[in-house]
């Protein structure tokens, strides 16, 4: 039977699997990759959600109500993080600690048929998955329709981004932690608050685009639909995105290879696998690879100050988005 149905769809994924086949061997990255997945769709249907399929190292759920989707997502990223801490314990397998979760969720008409359901909803929910960093949940602007208050206080705005594969720009909050925010990472410990600038400067090659703060977040990758194109082979689809939170610009790290940030000659360079740091000053960053190794794909970036730019010259440079 087919039924036209209005359902938030959850999309959540298991970074890290992949590896494990190559370093645990097939027999126990199995195991390890089966009971994880059970584990969050035990955690799915205890929230009042139905799992339409899993998917290798992820699920596809659906729910009623978007409320049942973000507890949902909360006690999924409980789950994971309750079976990592147990990879150091004696018996359990290493392989565990190197397990990240990514969840993307929207809300819409949906057509359920023949034990599946499809619609622009589940496309967008799966697109998602590709600008989330670890252990993040992105939704979109539908899922958190008729919450007020204390539950939309949990989201930041990533405002409009590009989804492959879709012409309209969505637009997608990220669900904050419950716990405390992680610190943030950055090459010279605690930066204070700095004036707030006036937008950040992005140059790859004799490619050049200048961002201000309402044309954030920016995603860096190899898609035609990146907000910043680096057309190279090494650099993922979606490798890297570039947001406003906390008075500071936060670059993370969306790739498979890593991204890392020197922020200048005499400074260490900063390895991010899915993690974050804040760029301030100006510097480079190199995607998939160091900008100390062989030829790397390197992106100069520069924070911009009010007085670093003038009207005319901003006037004069494209459009920051298509």
């Amino acid at each position: 039977m087919t039924r036209i149905l209005e359902r938030t769809v959850m999309f959540a994924d298991l970074r890290g699997s992949t590896g494990l086949y190559e370093t645990l061997g097939n027999a126990e990255a199995t195991s390890v990759v089966t009971h994880t997945v059970g584990a969050l769709c035990s955690t799915v249907a205890a929230h009042g959600g139905h799992v339409v399929k899993t998917l290798g190292d992820g699920l596809m759920a659906v729910f009623d109500r978007p409320q049942q989707a973000l507890d949902a997502a909360d006690a999924m990223h409980d789950t994971l993080a309750r079976l990592v801490s147990r990879g150091g314990e004696r018996g359990a397998s290493s392989g565990l600690r190197g397990l990240r979760l990514q969840v993307g969720m929207a809300r819409g008409e949906v057509v359920e048929m023949a034990g599946d359901c499809y619609g622009d909803a589940v496309n967008v929910a799966a697109r998602l998955l590709e600008h989330a960093g670890d252990n993040e949940t992105l939704v979109t602007a539908e899922v958190l329709q008729g919450f007020a208050g204390e539950h939309r206080r949990r989201f930041r705005d990533l405002d409009r981004i590009r989804l492959r594969g879709r012409a309209e720009p969505v637009q997608v909050h990220l669900l904050s932690k419950t716990g405390p925010p992680d610190e943030q990472t950055t090459q010279f410990g605690d930066v204070p608050p700095p004036e707030e600038p006036q937008g950040l400067r992005l140059t790859w090659l004799d490619h050049c685009r200048e961002f201000d703060l309402h044309q954030l977040p920016v995603v860096l990758g190899r898609s035609p639909q990146a907000s910043f194109c680096v057309d190279d082979s090494r650099v993922s689809r979606s490798h890297a995105r570039i947001d406003w939170h906390s008075g500071a610009f936060q670059l993370t790290d969306l790739s498979f290879n890593g991204t890392y940030v020197r922020f200048g000659a005499e400074t260490e360079v900063l390895s991010l696998r899915r993690g974050t740091c804040a760029l301030h000053g100006s510097g480079v960053i190199g995607l998939g690879a160091s900008p100390l190794d062989m030829s790397p794909t390197i992106v100069r970036f520069e924070v911009l100050r009010p007085h670093a730019t003038t009207p005319s010259s901003a006037a004069g440079r494209p459009a920051a988005r298509a």
